[in-house]
């Protein structure tokens, strides 16, 4: 498999989870990661910062950069962006991954959370892409990665929670649209999404739900690499799921991804 060695990344919401996963595998590689999130100081309830996430791409053999980012704030996004090309020279790879979730119906879904999710997710996609690309279009091998589904207008993934639907669509549909509009420019824009749950702090919105029927941030962070390796002008619009990504790579035994074999895994929203 192709490396990704001396590329610069900048990774939304990085700071822990499925993020900070894909920006381990690139470390190994000895990539350069730009980490861009709120998350600056240290919060109990949630481990993992900028800082720490930093910390753990240099120990891995990449070079980290922490970015305090809020991707709702346009001269935040713009300024990060401008960081990580005075720190690197460049930008190869965009991978969205900042993400607002609430798994809730519409008479209990708060303006300000309905809000929030449409702000980060959609918008803040199309944001981050937005200031990235005029580096991106002169990157050898560029990539934007999204982590979002296929696109559905299947009324049951609508009608339990219509707001994160949307919101979680919206990142599918800018997926489409950039895709379609830089894909010809040599930009290969596509989409990731997991095949079960992943074991993120996202799954203690999911009542009745454990980390143990979900898999390892992991296997998004092996999945994601086998993509951005890809040559970028013959993989574009394309919505990946992670073990076909694998399974594509040569990698069958998913089994040490699982949290707990003994476990059944659940599969992720989204996905039939």
């Amino acid at each position: 498999m192709a490396s990704l060695s001396g590329k610069t990344l900048f990774i939304t919401g990085a700071s822990r989870g499925i993020g900070l996963a894909i920006a381990l595998r690139a470390a190994r590689d000895g990539a350069n990661v730009a980490i861009a999130a709120k998350s600056d100081v240290a919060n109990p309830k949630l481990p993992g910062t900028i800082h720490s996430a930093v910390q753990a791409v240099n120990d891995a053999g990449g070079r980290g950069l922490a970015l305090k980012c809020d991707i709702r704030e346009e001269d935040q996004v713009r300024a990060s962006v401008a960081a990580t090309v005075d720190a690197f020279g460049g930008i190869d790879i965009l991978v969205n991954n900042a993400s607002a979730i609430w798994l809730r119906g519409a008479l209990d879904t708060p303006m300000k959370r309905f809000d929030l999710m449409q702000q980060v997710n959609s918008r803040g996609s199309f944001l981050c892409a937005q200031a990235c690309l005029p580096h991106l279009l002169h990157a050898p091998n560029p990539h934007i990665l999204t982590l979002c589904p296929p696109p559905s207008l299947d009324p049951k993934w609508w009608a339990p929670h219509t707001g994160y639907t949307l919101a979680k669509m919206g990142m599918s549909f800018v997926t489409l649209g950039l895709a379609a509009e830089f894909g010809p420019r040599g930009v290969a824009v596509n989409a990731l999404w997991p095949r079960t749950l992943i074991a993120t702090d996202a799954l203690n919105m999911i009542p009745g739900v454990q980390a143990g029927n979900g898999r390892s941030p992991a296997i998004m962070g092996d999945a994601a690499h086998a993509v951005l390796v890809r040559d970028a002008r013959s993989t574009n619009g394309q919505f990946f799921i992670d073990d076909e990504v694998l399974r594509e790579a040569g990698i069958t035994g998913l089994s040490a991804y699982a949290m707990d074999p003994a476990l059944p895994l659940l599969p992720d929203l989204f996905l039939d």
